[in-house]
């Protein structure tokens, strides 16, 4: 039974009052997408229902429609949701592609390409058919608990290939059972940061960081992840040993003894956002009180009445401030450079209960309400984000789309800073809008208003006692530091050392911070081994991470299937085709907002070139990592022709 139109539950279990009071809350666009598989009437996409454009990153939960509209679509919606669960079937089970693009392109009330119907399928779980398990001896060693750790585990466990987890932390959750500061949260709708395979009765279209952990560590505890994982455990190397033709992998475990493990394969989960970033500030050890970095957050930490400096005014920082502002007694940002963040509308706003029951009794809706989000925060921004040469205004945007963002980004800014004309010089960007990941408002612009909270723009340069100075010759009295200063995001891997075959060794090969992969996965000259959130995986134009390991998790399970089906020992990336990739990797960046020149970014190694984040669109990369294509790959020798 397919999951999003298979019904779960009997009309007379169904509670009459919640469900309607869902329908009445819910998101127009998405109960018109149902509306249309359950009459079949593809008039519900025509005026006077088809939905108008929204403006921003807001659901448009009312279409833009006239009152009396929305009310006939919410009753008609409600006795067509009514009629299916008393077993009146779809009258389309299974749209076209090309008719699931139109239907998103209605739903959003703009272009949608009509390729993209092939994500949207797979997003609504049509056509999906279990992957048959292996008979096999073969193992796997995972380094990381993390999502994309806990990713690779289901996935092994599904084929039938034993593993090990190594997990240098207590628990599952990676950076969400690391990051604890208040206000953590993620950037990306709950709907969207879900495992595909595992929908979540989430609170808020926003979820906080506590309500993510747990989401994880159940997944992991359903899955049976503990009793395949060993914690408190630091991996030290990875070494192919050619010969024997696995990888032996020397591990710190919590007693401190170290034990030497050996796989047939090794799955590097280790992500991006694993070493934390401490900028280098003359005096910085003399500082009396505490210092913390945000993923490292005590439990034990008071900021009561304190004289709080936050270090930068990035993602972490965006959060935390707003959230500690009101219990201490001053705080300063030092934000060495701007940022541009867009309205957040639903920050904190919890899902109506009658609306999350609207999602767990009708997954069809929950379907569509989810692929319009994966268009709004994915890849509807893509394509106004490349470099026009002919645009007059390279300084202010890259083209005349985004400038136009950036006159909306920038009212925004000037009507929460009415008044504060200096303030809107500190914070108002001078590089287009999205040249750096772009934030979200979780009332960073209130916050930053108020009496005792004071933003320096500059770096902090110097700390002498609890006397700060900035590059600007500004000084405060602090009693504690919190540096929100991200990660070492071009370290990737950095945490253990890696040697491949023929000795070759990783961080020589990469060199110091230009890591490359082959679709973020294959490194040439190491087989066998697979990198998952690796480089250029991650998503500068927005989205869910989830989605992109998910789909390297399949690519790189789907190369141990095509190896078994061949009877190869090992396989790995062509060179040629792994340079070609780095290539076409690096062109389509140049023709991108993030290399604009005079930006920088959390995205770009020293001498400039993107590392963390992909070109592509996501139904793009989804399409490349479907299938292992045998071109692009080298067997050992030992391969025969593969059974299928």
């Amino acid at each position: 039974m397919n999951s999003v139109t298979g019904r779960q539950i009997d009309l007379e279990e169904v509670d009459m009052n919640l469900l309607r009071d869902g329908v009445f809350k819910a998101n127009i666009p998405s109960l018109i997408m149902c509306l249309v598989q359950m009459t079949g009437d593809n008039g519900w996409m025509q005026p006077p229902y088809r939905p108008n454009r929204g403006r921003g990153l807001d659901d448009n939960d009312d279409g833009g429609l006239d009152e009396s509209v929305q009310q006939e679509i919410r009753q008609a919606a409600f006795d067509a949701i009514v009629a299916w669960l008393g077993g009146k079937p779809l009258e389309i089970e299974r749209p076209p592609n090309p008719q699931l693009a139109e239907m998103l392109e209605a739903a959003m009330g703009e272009t949608v390409p009509v390729e993209y119907g092939d994500i949207v399928a797979a997003g609504m779980k049509f056509d999906e058919e279990p992957r048959p398990a292996l008979n096999s001896d073969k193992t796997a060693i995972i380094i990381g608990g993390g999502i994309s750790g806990m990713c690779a585990a289901i996935e092994l466990q599904r084929m039938g290939i034993s593993y090990k987890l190594f997990e240098k932390n207590t628990e599952f959750g990676g950076t969400w059972w690391e990051n604890r500061y208040p206000g953590c949260g993620v950037d990306t709708p709950s709907l969207t940061y879900t495992f595909s395979f595992r929908p979540n009765d989430w609170s808020k279209y926003f979820p906080l960081r506590d309500e993510i952990k747990d989401y994880l560590l159940d997944t992991a505890r359903s899955y049976g992840l503990y009793d395949h994982t060993q914690f408190e455990t630091h991996v030290e190397d990875a070494v192919w040993i050619q010969d024997q033709k696995k990888w032996r992998v020397t591990v710190t475990g919590p007693d401190g003894e170290t034990v030497v493990h050996e796989a047939d394969f090794v799955f590097s989960a280790v992500g991006i956002l694993n070493i934390p970033k401490y900028p280098h500030i003359d005096g910085l050890d003399s500082f009396p009180g505490e210092v913390v970095h945000t993923c490292r957050w005590p439990d034990s930490l008071d900021l009561s009445g304190k004289r709080v400096a936050v270090i930068g005014n990035g993602a972490s920082a965006m959060q935390v401030v707003p959230a500690i502002a009101d219990s201490v007694s001053e705080l300063t940002v030092f934000a060495r450079s701007k940022q541009w963040a867009a309205p957040f509308p639903q920050f904190q706003k919890p899902i109506p209960d009658g609306v999350r029951y609207l999602m767990q009794v009708v997954p069809l809706y929950r379907g569509w309400f989810e692929q319009r989000l994966s268009w709004t925060f994915n890849d509807r921004v893509l394509g106004t984000l490349h470099r026009d040469p002919e645009w007059p205004k390279p300084d202010r945007a890259v083209n005349a789309i985004n400038d136009g963002h950036r006159q909306f980004f920038t009212q925004y800014v000037e009507r929460e800073l009415e008044g504060d004309e200096d303030l809107i010089e500190k914070v108002l960007p001078d590089f287009p809008p999205f040249a750096k990941r772009m934030l979200l408002d979780n009332g960073w612009y209130r916050t930053i208003r108020k009496d005792h909270v004071r933003l320096v723009d500059d770096r902090l340069q110097s700390v002498d006692g609890s006397r700060l100075t900035a590059a600007n010759g500004e000084t405060i009295e602090a009693d504690v530091i919190i540096l929100a200063t991200g990660y070492e995001t071009t370290q990737v891997l950095g945490s253990y050392d890696v040697k491949g075959r023929d000795g070759r060794v990783l961080r020589d090969y990469w060199g110091e911070d230009n890591a490359s992969a082959f679709l973020g996965t294959l490194i040439a000259g190491f087989p066998n081994f697979f990198v998952l959130l690796g480089p250029n995986v991650g998503s500068g134009h927005g989205g869910s991470m989830i989605r992109n390991i998910e789909a390297q998790a399949h690519y790189a399970t789907e190369i141990v299937r095509e190896t078994l089906d061949r009877s190869a020992e090992t396989v790995e990336v062509r060179e040629s085709v792994y340079l070609d990739y780095e290539k076409k990797i690096d062109e389509a960046h140049e023709k991108l907002v993030w290399t604009h020149p005079g930006t920088e970014n959390w995205y770009r190694n020293s001498k400039g070139r993107v590392i963390a984040i992909t070109p592509w669109r996501n139904d793009a990369f989804w399409r490349m990592t479907r299938k292992a294509d045998p071109d692009h790959l080298e067997f050992d020798a030992n391969e025969k022709a593969p059974a299928h």
